[in-house]
């Protein structure tokens, strides 16, 4: 058995990839970072990603790939599902080795996996950008903090971006301790740690009048709901409660926390 160590990114895994066929690795094991004590007696391979040979392996995938079976990959990956770097790799070696597109082939579980993987990021994704709540600083900055089940900062990006392009934003994924950051002009990634839970020290940086928005936020919504009309069960299916600690409707109003 052979442990491959990456560094956890996509660039990393398709570095892997490569190195995998090129040293003609067998039964393979991923780890991000660090070596597994479950796998003492296991051949390390340590990759250095490398992207002119993730690109090799990009290259070869379009052309075995639709465009939206390609894209999947991508998706899969961020889903951070159990085992879904050993899934991905069994659906390559599936994707090289047959003379025809596989991705119709749902009774090879690795394909049905990568689908059901994908979906579950896009989904998470499209939630994110009804989801996010964003708060002003007294340096004028938005941010908002998001704890999403799948790694959907990449894709969410371009939507804030183009959404909100006269301001200064960060949204900030507190699960993985990292976040992206527009200043006008370009979005970058910022590493960072910024705990959502220590609500005193984020009242502190936020603006004079941000409890004031927040408060009739919380109004607007609780005017438009239809009390005869509550449907509790298809209101959680829409909005799990997982997210509701990060929406502002959902915090009670600031004054009666006091």
């Amino acid at each position: 058995m052979t442990q491959i160590i990456y560094d956890g990114s996509y660039e990393g895994w398709l570095t892997a990839v490569f190195e995998i066929y090129e040293y003609k690795l067998k039964d393979i094991v991923f780890a991000k970072e660090e070596i597994s004590n479950t796998l003492l007696f296991s051949d390390i391979h340590f990759i250095v990603t490398d992207n002119s040979k993730a690109d090799r392996v990009l290259n070869s995938l379009k052309r075995k790939l639709s465009y939206h079976g390609f894209n999947n990959l991508y998706f899969a990956f961020l889903s951070e599902m159990d085992q879904i770097e050993e899934i991905l790799f069994r659906f390559v070696e599936y994707v090289f080795s047959s003379p025809i597109n596989i991705e119709g082939d749902l009774n090879r579980s690795e394909v049905l996996n990568v689908k059901k993987a994908a979906h579950l990021t896009g989904k998470e994704s499209h939630r994110m950008k009804a989801f996010v709540r964003f708060k002003l600083t007294k340096d004028e900055l938005y941010y908002a903090i998001i704890e999403p089940d799948c790694n959907v900062l990449s894709l969410i990006e371009e939507h804030f971006k183009n959404r909100y392009a006269d301001q200064k934003w960060l949204i900030y994924d507190s699960k993985r301790k990292y976040g992206i950051y527009y200043d006008l002009k370009n979005v970058s990634t910022v590493e960072m740690r910024f705990e959502s839970n220590s609500s005193n020290s984020l009242a502190e940086i936020n603006d004079e009048n941000e409890e004031f928005f927040q408060n009739l936020w919380r109004n607007y919504f609780s005017s438009v709901n239809i009390e005869s009309r509550k449907n509790t069960k298809l209101h959680i299916k829409h909005m799990p409660k997982r997210y509701w600690k990060n929406l502002i409707e959902k915090i009670p109003d600031l004054k009666n926390k006091r």
